[in-house]
C-alpha cells in the first residue's frame, strides 16, 4: 500500500473499497452525490462517468493504463466533472447508463464509461478503452460540447426519450394466465440452447444462472418432463466438477471462459453462492445426490470463513486477481497448481489426486497450471483404482486439506468488504433452504444471526432500509431489491421456524413497499422509493439475470403472504403484476425465469399445509426434507394468530391439513400419510 501517495481525490472519505482504490489517482474523482451534480449545472459541465465494481478485472486494468495516468487524468480534469461508482452500491445508476449503452452501441459490461450532460442525460457510451484511445475521444467530446451543443443536446434528449420507452411495460393484449401448453411451447423453444452434455449454454463463456436453474427443477419436477430434469442435473453435476467450484475451499467462482466450466473468471460473489446454496439444497431434497449435498456444506464453509464480518453480515466478493510467486497481481494465483507442486506435496497420494482432478491435458490452463476438474463420479474413480468409495473420499480429503495448508500460504485475493442488504437476504434464504433440506442447526442459527445484523443495522423503526453497511455506518436508501429479497428471506425463515415474528416482519416490508414504490396502472413496482432523487428516470426492473429481478421477486413475496394473509388483498397485487408481464414473459422466456414459477404455482395444485399440535415441529421437518414446490407451510403448537389455524388446534393430538384453494381434506395423523398428498 502506498503511504505517501502523490494524489488524494475526494473517494478518499467514501467507504466502497473499489471507490477507495482510486482515492489516489490523479483524475479527480467525485462519488455519486447532489452536491457533485448541482455543482456541474452550476458549472456547465459535462459528466464523466465511470462504473465498475472491486472484482472487475478489466476495471482496474483501465485504471493501471488510464486512470492513474499524468497525461490522461490533465484530460478528464480539464473538460470534466469526473464520477466514479462502484454499481453494486448504485445499481439504480447503473441500470439506467447499462440500458444507455446498449442502445448506443448494441452491448454492454464493466467497465462501464459514460459522458453526460450536466443534467445527467447520456450521450457517448464505452466499455474499457485504451489509453490513447480514451484521450482522443475525450478531447472529441469535450470541443463537440462547447462547439456544437445543440447538436449534443438534441441527441441526449433523444436518447433520453428511448431509456424511458424501453423502461416500459406495455399494457397486456390478453387479460388472461399463462396456459400449459403455451409455457411448454416456450421452455421448448428454450431449450434449443441448452446444451445437453455439459450443461449451461452451447456456447462460451458459462454463466452458472441459479435463476434459470431453479426454475427448470420446478418445472421439470411438476411436468415430469426427463429431459429438462436430466438437463438440470447434468447441468449442476458438471458445475460441481468443474473448476469454476473452488475444489479445495469451496464457492463458485463468477463464470468460465470456456464451454466445458473448466477455467472460472476467478472472483467470487456473495450473490451467486447464496442463490447456489439455494439451488443445490433444493436438488439435494429431490434426489438425495451426495455430490450436492457437499457443495452445500462446502459452499456455506467457504462463505462463513472467507466472506462473514465479525457481526453477523457477508462481505461482497473475493477478487479475481492476487499476487503470484513473482510479486505480480496475476488472475487466480491463489487457486492454480502446478504438477510439480502436487507431486512434491502429495507424494505418493498423488497418482490418485491425478486421476480424480485431471492433472493431465484436460485439467491443463497455461503456463504449467493446472486448474483442478473432475470428470468422473466416486464410483468410477473408486472401480479404477480398486478402492471402496468411502476410501476413496477419506484419501481425497486428506489430499484437500494437505493442499489447503500450502495455499493459506500464498498472497490472498483481496476483499471487498462492503456489505449489500439485497445480497445479505439472499444469504440468509440460502441458509434457510440449506437447514430446511441439510437438517444442519448451524445453517439455521447462522441465517438468524444474518438476519438479526440486517435488522439491527439497516432497517430504521420507520420502516425503511438503507442498501449497504461498513464499519457502522450505512449511507444509500435501500433499493426495491433489497427489500424484496429480505421479504423473500423473512418468509423462507418462517417456513423453517413457524416463528411468526418472521412472517410479521415480512408483511410491515411489503405494506411499505406498497406505499413508497409501486406504479399503480401496471402493478409493478418502482426501482427506488417515491422520496429518493430521480435522474434520468425511476426504472421498472423487470428482466431476471443472475440475480432475479426485483419485480419478480416481489411477485413471488406477494402470492406466498397472499396464502397467510388473505384480507390483505396481496393475492390481488400479485395476479395484477403477472397479467402485466404475460406477454414480455413468453415473448422472452430465458430473461424471465423466475417469472414462470408463478404460471407453475396457477397451473398445477398448490397447497398450503398446515400443522397444528404439540409433535407440530417435527412433523415439520420430515415434510421439509422433500423437494415440493408446490406448498406453502405453517405450524403452531396452539396459537390462532393466523387465520390458518382458525378451528383446527386440538390440544391433545398433532395433526396436518391439506389444503387447495381454501378448501381442506380431513386432517391427517402423520407427515408419511400427508407426504402422497403432496
Amino acid at each position: 500500500m502506498n503511504t505517501n501517495p502523490l494524489h488524494t481525490n475526494s473517494l478518499i472519505h467514501e467507504s466502497s473499497p473499489y471507490l477507495l482504490q482510486h482515492a489516489h489517482n490523479p483524475v479527480n474523482w467525485n462519488s455519486w452525490n447532489q452536491k457533485v451534480l448541482k455543482k456541474a449545472k452550476k458549472n456547465n459541465q459535462p459528466l464523466l462517468i465511470s462504473i465498475g465494481y472491486a472484482a472487475c478485472h478489466w476495471c482496474h486494468v483501465m485504471e493501471h493504463e488510464c486512470f492513474e495516468d499524468e497525461e490522461v487524468a490533465q484530460v478528464m480534469n480539464q473538460h470534466f466533472v469526473n464520477i466514479k461508482i462502484d454499481r453494486e452500491e448504485r445499481p439504480d445508476v447503473d441500470h439506467i447508463y447499462m440500458d444507455a449503452l446498449q442502445m448506443m452501441t448494441g452491448s454492454g459490461g464493466w467497465p462501464l464509461n459514460i459522458i453526460a450532460l450536466p443534467d445527467g442525460r447520456p450521450f457517448w457510451g464505452a466499455t474499457y478503452v485504451r489509453k490513447q484511445d480514451w484521450i482522443k475521444v475525450l478531447e472529441q467530446l469535450a470541443t463537440l460540447y462547447k462547439t456544437d451543443p445543440e447538436k449534443v443536446t438534441d441527441y441526449a434528449e433523444n436518447l433520453a426519450k428511448g431509456l424511458l420507452s424501453i423502461n416500459l411495460i406495455p399494457p397486456p393484449k390478453k387479460r388472461e394466465m399463462i396456459t400449459k401448453e403455451a409455457l411448454k411451447g416456450a421452455v421448448s423453444n428454450w431449450s434449443q440452447y441448452f446444451d445437453t452434455f455439459l450443461g449451461g449454454y452451447k456456447r462460451a463463456p458459462k454463466f452458472m444462472m441459479p435463476v434459470n436453474l431453479d426454475f427448470l427443477l420446478h418445472y421439470g419436477t411438476l411436468f415430469q418432463d426427463e429431459k429438462i430434469t436430466a438437463y438440470v442435473h447434468i447441468t449442476l453435476t458438471r458445475m460441481a466438477y468443474g473448476g469454476i467450484f473452488d475444489h479445495l475451499g469451496g464457492g463458485f467462482s463468477r463464470y468460465s471462459v470456456d464451454t466445458k466450466w473448466h477455467v472460472p473468471h476467478f472472483e467470487k460473489m456473495l450473490y451467486d453462492n447464496a442463490q447456489l446454496v439455494s439451488l443445490y439444497a433444493k436438488a439435494y431434497g429431490a434426489t438425495g445426490n451426495f455430490l450436492y449435498k457437499e457443495v452445500v456444506k462446502e459452499t456455506i464453509s467457504f462463505a462463513a470463513k472467507e466472506l462473514l464480518s465479525p457481526e453477523g453480515g457477508f462481505y461482497s466478493s473475493l477478487d479475481a486477481d492476487s499476487l503470484d510467486a513473482a510479486g505480480k497481481l496475476k488472475e487466480g494465483a491463489f487457486y492454480i497448481w502446478t504438477k510439480a507442486d502436487l507431486e512434491k506435496i502429495l507424494e505418493e497420494d498423488f497418482t490418485l489426486f491425478k486421476d480424480y482432478y485431471n492433472i493431465n491435458s484436460y485439467g491443463f490452463w497455461e503456463e504449467e497450471a493446472y486448474v483442478l476438474i473432475r470428470d468422473a463420479s466416486d464410483e468410477e474413480i473408486a472401480l479404477k483404482h480398486q478402492l471402496q468409495v468411502e476410501d476413496l473420499r477419506t484419501r481425497i480429503s486428506n489430499c484437500k486439506k494437505r493442499l489447503l495448508i500450502e495455499r493459506e500460504l500464498r498472497p490472498r485475493p483481496r476483499l471487498d468488504d462492503k456489505i449489500l442488504t439485497s445480497w445479505n437476504a439472499l444469504m440468509i434464504k440460502g441458509l434457510a433452504e440449506a437447514y430446511r433440506y441439510l437438517g444442519n442447526p448451524d445453517y439455521l442459527a447462522m441465517a438468524k444471526n444474518t438476519a438479526n445484523f440486517i435488522e439491527k443495522n439497516v432497517l430504521h423503526k420507520d420502516g425503511h432500509l438503507f442498501h449497504n453497511h461498513k464499519e457502522g455506518v450505512s449511507t444509500i436508501e435501500g433499493f426495491l431489491e433489497d427489500y424484496a429479497m429480505l421479504i423473500d428471506a423473512y418468509i423462507t425463515l418462517y417456513e423453517v421456524t413457524f416463528e411468526e415474528s418472521w412472517l410479521k416482519k415480512s408483511k410491515a416490508l411489503m405494506d411499505h413497499c406498497l406505499t413508497h414504490f409501486l406504479e399503480k396502472d401496471s402493478g409493478l413496482f418502482y426501482f427506488i422509493s417515491d422520496d429518493q432523487e430521480v435522474m434520468v428516470r425511476r426504472s421498472v426492473e423487470t428482466s431476471d439475470n443472475v440475480i432475479p429481478a426485483s419485480n419478480s421477486v416481489m411477485a413471488h413475496c406477494l402470492f406466498r403472504l397472499s396464502g397467510y394473509y388473505g384480507e390483505a388483498n396481496y393475492h390481488g397485487h400479485f395476479e395484477k403484476m403477472i397479467i402485466h408481464m404475460r406477454e414480455s414473459i413468453l415473448e422472452n422466456t430465458n430473461s424471465h425465469a423466475h417469472w414462470l414459477h408463478i404460471p407453475l404455482f396457477q397451473l398445477f395444485p398448490f397447497k398450503e399445509v398446515v400443522i397444528t399440535g404439540k409433535a407440530y415441529l417435527e412433523f415439520a421437518s420430515t415434510i421439509r426434507k422433500c423437494y415440493l414446490p408446490n406448498i406453502l407451510l405453517a405450524g403452531t403448537e396452539k396459537t390462532e394468530t393466523l387465520g390458518l389455524f382458525e378451528n383446527r388446534i386440538y390440544e391433545e393430538k398433532t395433526q396436518i391439513y391439506v389444503c387447495e384453494n381454501g378448501a381442506c381434506q380431513l386432517p391427517i395423523s402423520s407427515p408419511e400419510a400427508a407426504l402422497p398428498l403432496l
